[in-house]
Formats: C-alpha cells, sequence, structure tokens
C-alpha cells in the first residue's frame, strides 16, 4: 500500500467503509456524480481536492504519502552551509514511525518476505529500534 499508491482507490475504500453516499459527496464538492466516480479512478489528485476527500471521510490521506517518505526515502544528508541557513518550513523528523508503518515492517519480517537485515538496508531503521520493536510487538 505504502510503495505504489493510488489515492482514488484508497478513498473509494473509505468511502464505502463509511457507507457514504454519492449524492452526500455529490453535495460536498459540488460536483456531478461522474466526477465523483471520476475521482476514484485517479491515482493521483490535487492537494486541495485531497484535503476536502480528509475532511469529509475524516482521514488524514497525506499520512499515506508521509509513511511512503519515511519508508522510502533515502536518508538526508545535509552539509554544515545548509543547516546554518534560516529555515523557511517547519522541520519533520523523519524517525517517528507511526503504528502503522511499525506493523507493516514486522509484517514483513513474520511473513518472511523480508530478513531483518533486509529492513534495515531499505527502510535505513536502526538495528536497535528493529529488535525493540520485535521484542515489544511480537505475539
Amino acid at each position: 500500500m505504502y510503495k505504489d499508491i493510488h489515492i482514488g482507490h484508497l478513498i473509494l475504500v473509505k468511502w464505502k467503509e463509511l457507507d457514504f453516499s454519492i449524492e452526500r459527496a455529490c453535495n460536498f464538492f459540488k460536483i456531478s456524480k461522474t466526477d465523483v466516480e471520476n475521482m476514484f479512478s485517479q491515482k493521483s489528485l490535487d492537494t486541495e481536492l485531497l484535503l476536502k476527500w480528509s475532511k469529509l471521510l475524516e482521514y488524514d490521506f497525506f499520512r499515506i504519502y508521509s509513511q511512503h517518505l519515511i519508508l522510502y526515502s533515502p536518508p538526508s544528508k545535509r552539509t554544515n552551509a545548509e543547516s546554518l541557513k534560516s529555515k523557511k518550513l517547519p522541520e519533520f523528523k523523519k524517525n517517528i514511525y507511526t503504528q502503522e508503518i511499525i506493523e507493516f515492517i514486522l509484517e514483513q519480517i513474520n511473513s518472511d518476505e523480508m530478513s531483518k537485515n533486509e529492513v534495515i538496508e531499505k527502510y535505513k531503521i536502526p538495528k536497535t529500534t528493529l529488535h525493540k520493536w520485535i521484542s515489544k510487538y511480537s505475539k
């Protein structure tokens, strides 16, 4: 789910889960039924639309992209000059793992899709952190 994101499909899944009527979505977006259904087939959506879907369905669809960044982006390598520049945007720590991310990673190991070493290499998770998760969340 986190590697190849098809946001329209994920919105459709949540929409069906909540059993929303198509009319409610049409009224909320002020668009036709066909336009709403077309959004479900879109791999990506404008951020303004995604924000509206997040509000309507009371689900943070942006977090899916944040979790993708945690799992699949390379570690940042900043130079001293870059760290001295004044920052215009807020800084987010990459090492804050959500429960969903932890469960996803542990599932990779438990299902033998990846070894512990492969997880450490691919997702750049510290070995000690992974071992703490395994001992804490193993069933």
